[in-house]
């Protein structure tokens, strides 16, 4: 198996809606005639390729790309890592570097009935990634995203049976906790997270990271 990538410095972090046009204009330039493995991994490069020069942007959307495979494929990671291409699985390290380095107030949080549009500064989350950089901002001491974790962690066994993608924030949090203080560094992908493991009440000074779903 290939050593994975190691985590890169961030130089720039593009806001969502830069990254949805490339990656859109990715996507037409590709050629119709390959398979749907081949238009995924031929996408997934160039977004990857353009993360390692450090635009943390494209990072959260190959990290995204990776948790819809693992969930189209039932957890199967020895596919997953098969249609990315061997050492280009976003692990744990690469998650944690990216949750650490998301503008928080720069992330978009519509509320009830808001029609609003996102700006185009904004940084557009599914709601599990939010919860990651919650969870590394507020073990920081940040007491904002302390308490905007803990509120979400009070719904989160409702929308869990709703939301399939929580799961990975599960397994971010297993990890995270079990790491702190460590680098960032790249490590080989985390097995697939229990699917019903039970939330647990956040403690206090707990380090604490949605971005749109990335076309598919």
């Amino acid at each position: 198996m290939a050593q994975p990538a190691p985590v890169p410095e961030v130089k720039e972090f593009s806001p969502s809606m830069r990254v949805d046009v490339l990656i859109s204009d990715w996507r037409a330039g590709l050629d119709p005639e390959s398979s749907e493995e081949e238009r995924e991994r031929a996408l997934y490069d160039h977004a990857w390729r353009v993360y390692l020069e450090g635009d943390y942007g494209f990072g959260l959307w190959c990290w995204h790309e990776c948790d819809r495979l693992t969930l189209n494929l039932q957890g199967n990671l020895k596919e997953v890592t098969r249609i990315l291409g061997p050492g280009r699985y976003f692990g744990f390290s690469h998650r944690r570097a990216v949750a650490e380095a998301v503008p928080v107030d720069k992330i978009y949080r519509p509320r009830k009935g808001d029609m609003s549009t996102p700006r185009t500064d904004a940084f557009v989350l599914p709601h599990y990634q939010v919860l990651c950089v919650y969870l590394v901002r507020a073990a920081t001491g940040d007491p904002k995203a302390k308490a905007q974790l803990e509120i979400a962690l009070l719904e989160l066994e409702e929308q869990r049976r709703a939301d399939p993608f929580l799961k990975y924030f599960e397994t971010f949090r297993d990890l995270f906790e079990r790491t702190r203080g460590e680098p960032a560094t790249a490590s080989a992908p985390a097995a697939a997270p229990a699917p019903e493991s039970k939330p647990r009440t956040p403690r206090s000074g707990r380090r604490a990271s949605s971005a749109r779903p990335p076309p598919s």
